[in-house]
């Protein structure tokens, strides 16, 4: 039996075209509904907690099931998970649309917006494991840069569809996502993605103890920058959230059917590659926070402008995207990986010079550099750790990597989001300080606009394109507090630089050269159950 059924051209680009309007939705949704959060508060008369919810659960959802929807996947049948995947995701969309006013809509938006995420966490890995499935081993960087350059770019479109929706009204940020799920419910009927599966039972257990081991770290990490750090709960959350983790692993070690395999790890390239993504995420998701706050408070745009201004870095994103997907193929993941990673470390340096110009036009050409470098990464090593899943199935490592990347994008936002206030705190002072306030009253002053800035910065947690409903109105935003802001994001991204400096070392050192054998990423079909049906015909008959 071989790896992935053979499949004709034409048919495969359906296959990827179903894949991506399938997942399309889950990549809107990280930037298109933190657009609307202030008016979504308004009308319908949410707390601040309230509407802080209604983001993060959503991300609490996704980021603690990947793992549990990759294993569906490979023990229930990817198309079939998929499938499911788009019409929960669909169904809770709508109902999130149709949320009512009044006492209830605080619990009916947050429920819903949970119930998305379980949607997402069901349909991403088997989406991506379909793909995988259907390119044979050096088609895949192609295939996949496809894959994550449209997604990408439609995060990037996100908070300019958002704009405009909203405008309309915030419901139809929501309802946008029903035409998308229904392209593709046709795509894959038409398709009829066919891959391998082998039937198994759920390791309950172990998904109760990765779902709270998540849950509560990612939970700490987005309310500290809220919080503050010496907030003992923050601790106490992350802490424990470790703690469940730990207790997860060693449980895994012993259960014949886990939910994740741990000797998976013990595949170097899976755990290098898995390394440099989880680095790289304390990078990438962040960025569209920070990076459109700063075009709104710094450069005054409007959140739809902002939005404008992430598509620079997009550009380079999906250009690079496409190189470094080619080079996967020809040469293997570590030159493209290693080479993205050292890009994006300079891109992100040269952009931190300029920032303080308040001049986009000084610095276009560096965010398309950034840009380039994360998406000259992102695909090879994405797609290089799957490929090394071997028997250990791919919709499994897409639910290990899945889970890596937002447990490190959730410690970035928290990371990042204290050091922009700490530094706000302390550039608006100076910054007072030089118009000839008394250093006590600038200090004073400062701690409170920065305070404010974290509670913009916390609400926005999908770390998307929004500044939140805590951000200063953009009218009436002093010289004095852009220019600090500017300083404050500068800072930002020298950081961003020297952690996409560790990444190309990780890579550099960790990774082998070369494109991956055949043979690995074979052992799947092998280790199927003797009898065990494929999925086309497994789905037939059941």
């Amino acid at each position: 039996m071989s790896e992935a059924v053979p499949v004709h051209g034409r048919s495969k680009n359906l296959v990827l075209a179903a894949m991506i309007f399938a997942v399309a939705m889950t990549f809107i949704d990280q930037t298109i509904v933190s657009i609307a959060v202030p008016e979504i508060q308004t009308k319908l008369g949410l707390s601040a907690t309230g509407v802080q919810w209604a983001v993060n659960a959503y991300l609490l959802a996704l980021a603690s099931l990947f793992a549990f929807g990759g294993r569906l996947a490979d023990t229930l049948g990817h198309r079939r998970m998929v499938t499911i995947g788009v019409i929960v995701f669909a169904a809770a969309s709508a109902m999130c649309g149709a949320t009512p006013k009044g006492s209830l809509a605080e619990a009916w938006l947050i429920t819903f917006r949970a119930l998305q995420g379980l949607g997402g966490a069901i349909m991403f890995p088997a989406a991506l494991a379909i793909v995988v499935q259907t390119y044979e081993v050096r088609e895949r960087g192609k295939a996949l840069a496809t894959f994550f350059g449209i997604s990408g770019a439609l995060t990037a479109i996100g908070p300019i569809m958002g704009g405009f929706l909203t405008q309309w009204t915030w419901r139809a940020i929501f309802w946008v996502n029903l035409p998308v799920a229904a392209v593709a419910i046709l795509l894959i009927a038409l398709s009829k993605p066919v891959t391998d599966f082998r039937p198994a039972k759920m390791d309950y257990r172990g998904l109760a103890l990765i779902t709270g081991g998540i849950v509560l770290g990612v939970f700490g990490f987005q309310q500290a920058p809220l919080w503050g750090w010496s907030n003992p709960a923050i601790g106490i959350c992350i802490a424990a959230g470790l703690v469940l983790l730990l207790v997860f692993y060693r449980v895994q070690r012993g259960t014949d059917s886990p939910l994740i395999d741990m000797d998976i790890f013990r595949n170097r390239t899976f755990l290098v590659e898995n390394l440099v993504l989880g680095i790289s995420m304390l990078v990438f998701v962040p960025l569209f926070l920070f990076s459109s706050e700063y075009a709104q408070i710094s450069l005054g745009k409007q959140a739809k402008d902002a939005g404008v201004f992430l598509l620079y870095f997009f550009i380079g994103f999906a250009i690079a995207t496409q190189i470094g997907g080619r080079m996967l193929d020809r040469v293997g993941a570590k030159r493209p990986v290693t080479m993205g990673c050292v890009l994006a470390a300079v891109g992100f340096f040269l952009w931190a010079q300029k920032v303080t110009t308040l001049d986009f036009g000084k610095q276009q050409w560096f965010i398309v550099l950034a840009g380039a470098g994360m998406g000259f990464m992102l695909s090879p090593a994405s797609t290089d750790a799957v490929n090394q899943a071997g028997r250990y199935s791919y919709g499994e490592a897409t639910g290990i990597t899945q889970t890596i990347r937002n447990y490190a994008a959730s410690l970035g936002l928290a990371v990042l989001g204290t050091t922009l206030v700490s530094r706000m705190r302390t550039n608006v002072a100076n910054q007072l300080v030089a118009q000839g306030t008394p250093r006590g009253v600038a200090d004073h002053l400062a701690a409170g606009l920065a305070q404010m800035q974290s509670s913009g910065s916390s609400g926005s947690g999908s770390g998307s394109g929004s500044s939140g409903n805590g951000a200063p109105d953009l009218s009436q935003i002093p010289h004095f507090y852009k220019v600090a802001f500017a300083q404050s994001t500068a800072t930002i991204f020298y950081a961003m630089a020297g952690i996409m400096a560790a990444a190309a070392i990780v890579a550099f050192v960790g990774l082998k050269g070369g494109v991956a054998p055949e043979a690995v990423a074979a052992v799947d079909a092998v280790e199927v159950p003797e009898g065990g049906p494929t999925q086309g015909a497994a789905e037939a008959t059941t």
